[in-house]
């Protein structure tokens, strides 16, 4: 990043573990992110727009990993800038740089968006001329998750640092995040952005406006994770002064009748082939369940600190708690190794009163440390799981934020090994991994929860209890009557079982007419055949096509990594991409406008740093980004995956960025050097006190709050003075001067009487905006 350090000033290389930037706000290029929303039934589409400013005296171009829903088909962009508006082309993923690269060198506007996880996405805007402002928007089709009378909209807005293991390659990096490419994660530098150390003012302005039109459902409650504001028209907004740092979760609870079986027909606007929707309702079963074998893996890595840990120990009590002394556990705590409860077998136990008395004590003194080795402990309970016995349910529960970068050697090291187990996740973060944690209970054939608050919790432990054992079916297979459909397209491809409140949905393709039903067999909880038959009906929903595109784009992707690597297979993928306009791996969206704006040549280049997620803790997660230094061996197996070359050729001016930290992070005299413009601190103090001030006169003034409001707002705050104490650190402030505000940090963590916490906070604040110390 040489070329844009008068964009930002970096931290020294020996305290660079996250990328985390200190940087003046007018020097970003990211201005806004505008998302307009709008949900019909179980569907939404959502247009978001990036608008970039260039604040500098030649022409800029702006790179931003952003994320997006891993269930969203993107399906298409736009450019505007000067009044021009330009529409963006899916290309091959090759062709799309080379079109890309060529505008910029020719002093031409361009955008390029390009997928790198199904949940992670780049964006590229060249020539950028100074002091104008372009906009990009990206639009996508997202279905809405259903279960339990209950609909879900999830939209991520920060990609989270992600644990890197392995060895790094040789030569230059493919891309212009923090850490270095290895053998486990070839495109490790593509998924991580450099993290903005967080603090005032909001670096982006944000916005969320969301219209909802239950489509004839029955719409009784809304939920969210962020602050709403109702507006006319039956839309609902964000309250401004949000921040880039979470999911916004919406939850709607429709009536428990109004989803039922129903077979959706939409033909093709031009031709004789239309797409499908089936969905079917779960059988109901009076059968008991039947004794299981459990394994509870716990993560205890160090980007688990703070209220995730407290969730995720609470979270595994519950889990002991609802066996019965008919079922056999283990419990498996990791973070570089793997630790078993002491007193208790490294093995399956009975899951007696005074077996998993001792579990749940060991699950008390968790605490996080480390880094996210999750292939080993999860192959460690497949293999305790081998031997399960007869007319017993083998299960495992994970319990995670999934914050790993090699998520496709994790499910290609475990897809051979799942086939008679089944295998749940609990998605614990505000900014999860949730497309890597549903993609693992999908191939495990359970089911993902994810908790993105402690009142979530409870909830979604119930959900995991009432799924834990036996489906209702299993088994399941279509079959068509009077409906040609075309062999290859259903997704999923594995047809998930049948889980209590949880209705099956499945798309594909079908020719000629459009009449006929679709038939699902299986078998019940108790061994009997059930069946049962849904007539199709036409409809004029055209998200339904993009819907299956992009879920049978990554059944193909999926393939494709599981076999390493198929020139066949990826034409497949391509086509489909380009047929239906729905982005993915292989392609790539690019806009460039006809006119020349620019000299030509090489823009200053500038990458956005984005913010830490709320509720994370810096001093942790830096303790596992160490753990996850290059000097790491790698797995010995299983071999590096196909889609680092799915990715094509290296972006233009590819470089190396600053390597892992080998340490911690205190900061030596010598990292600081002499001529660091922030050696004295007296600047950074005074304008610390003036950022806390404005801290303690919103929480003075604000508005009451419910409790979980206030747990919001007392976990963000720590976040963001964990922020300002790293930097008053770097800039040389002696620590006594911000003492008191290590220690309040210390007791919002460690929690304690919400009212009590919330007094000391504002008294703390207070006296340090006031440049008072308080006594002990």
């Amino acid at each position: 990043m040489a070329d844009a350090e008068g964009a930002c000033v970096a931290l020294p290389e020996e305290d660079a573990g996250l990328g985390a930037l200190h940087t003046e706000r007018g020097n970003l290029p990211l201005d806004r992110v505008d998302i307009r929303a709008d949900i019909t039934g179980l569907t939404s589409r959502v247009e978001l727009t990036q608008d970039f400013l260039n604040s500098f005296n030649e022409p800029l171009e702006a790179t931003y990993i952003f994320p997006l829903p891993d269930r969203g088909a993107v399906t298409g962009m736009r450019m505007t800038a000067d009044g021009r508006e330009v529409v963006a082309e899916l290309q091959e993923r090759g062709a799309a740089r080379q079109t890309y690269d060529e505008a910029i060198r020719s002093g031409r506007r361009a955008s390029i968006a390009e997928e790198e996880r199904p949940d992670v996405f780049t964006m590229r805007v060249g020539n950028i001329l100074p002091g104008e402002r372009v906009s990009v928007a990206v639009t996508l089709v997202l279905p809405l998750a259903y279960a339990d009378g209950e609909a879900t909209f999830r939209l991520p807005l920060v990609v989270a640092p992600r644990y890197i293991p392995g060895t790094p390659l040789p030569g230059a990096a493919v891309g212009d995040g923090y850490a270095e490419d290895t053998d486990a994660v070839p495109d490790a530098s593509r998924i991580t952005p450099p993290v903005l150390l967080p603090g005032f003012p909001n670096p982006v302005g944000l916005s969320i406006d969301v219209g909802i039109d239950p489509a004839g459902l029955t719409l009784s409650e809304v939920r969210s994770s962020l602050h709403l504001v109702e507006t006319a028209g039956g839309r609902i907004r964000v309250r401004p002064g949000e921040r880039l740092n979470r999911d916004f979760v919406l939850r709607l609870r429709y009536g428990g009748d109004d989803v039922t079986d129903s077979l959706l027909l939409v033909p093709d606007v031009e031709g004789d082939e239309g797409t499908y929707r089936l969905t079917v309702l779960p059988p109901v079963s009076a059968a008991p369940p039947r004794p299981r074998d459990v394994v509870l893996v716990l993560d205890r890595s160090g980007s688990m600190g703070g209220w995730k840990m407290v969730a995720a120990r609470r979270a595994a009590a519950r889990i002991v708690d609802t066996l019965t002394t008919g079922d056999r556990f283990a419990v498996l705590t990791f973070d570089n190794s793997i630790d078993w409860p002491a007193g208790l077998p490294e093995g399956l136990v009975e899951a007696s009163d005074r077996n998993r008395y001792r579990a749940v004590e060991h699950l008390a003194r968790v605490d996080a440390r480390g880094g996210t080795e999750l292939l080993a402990p999860l192959r460690q309970a497949l293999a305790l799981l081998g031997d399960a016995q007869g007319g017993r349910d083998a299960v495992v529960v994970l319990v995670t934020d999934g914050q790993v970068g090699n998520e496709d050697q994790i499910l290609q090291a475990l897809a051979g090994g799942m086939r008679d187990v089944r295998i749940h996740t609990v998605g614990i973060d505000r900014a999860v991994n949730a497309g890597f944690l549903g993609k693992l209970a999908g191939m495990g054939g359970g089911r993902c929860e994810l908790v993105e608050s402690e009142d979530r919790l409870d909830e979604a432990m119930d959900a995991i209890h009432r799924r834990i054992g036996a489906p209702l079916a299993y088994g399941l297979h279509l079959e068509a009557e009077g409906l040609a459909t075309i062999d290859g397209t259903t997704s999923p491809a594995r047809l998930p079982d049948l889980f209590p409140g949880v209705p099956l949905v499945v798309t594909g393709r079908y020719r000629s007419s459009s009449a006929g039903s679709l038939m699902l067999r299986g078998t019940t909880r108790d061994g009997r055949k059930w069946s049962t038959t849904v007539t199709g009906q036409c409809g004029d929903a055209s998200a339904v096509t993009a819907q299956w595109a992009r879920a049978h784009l990554r059944d193909l992707e999926d393939s494709y990594a599981s076999v390493r690597g198929s020139g066949d297979l990826e034409r497949t993928i391509v086509d489909t991409s380009l047929r239906f306009g729905v982005l993915c791996r292989f392609t790539a969206y690019v806009a460039v406008d006809s006119r020349v704006v620019a000299a030509g040549g090489e823009p200053h280049r500038v990458v956005q740093p984005v913010e830490m997620p709320s509720g994370w803790e810096q001093r942790s997660v830096l303790a596992s980004a160490a753990a996850s230094a290059p000097m790491m061996a790698a797995p010995p197996e299983p071999e590096p995956t196909t889609f680092d070359l799915c990715a094509g050729p290296p972006p233009s001016r590819p470089r190396k960025m600053a390597p892992m930290p080998r340490g911690g992070q205190a900061l030596s005299s010598k990292a600081l050097g002499s001529e660091s413009p922030f050696s004295t601190g007296a600047r950074e103090l005074d304008a610390a006190r003036e950022q806390v001030r404005d801290e303690w006169r919103r929480m003075r003034d604000i508005a009451p709050l419910g409790d979980f409001e206030r747990r919001d707002w007392l976990a963000d705050l720590a976040t963001r003075l964990t922020a300002l104490l790293r930097s008053l650190i770097y800039s040389g402030v002696a620590g006594s001067e911000f003492a008191d505000l290590q220690r309040l940090v210390d007791h919002i963590e460690a929690g304690g009487p919400l009212d009590a916490v919330w007094a000391e906070a504002l008294r703390v604040l207070e006296a340090f905006a006031e440049g008072r110390r308080l006594p002990g």
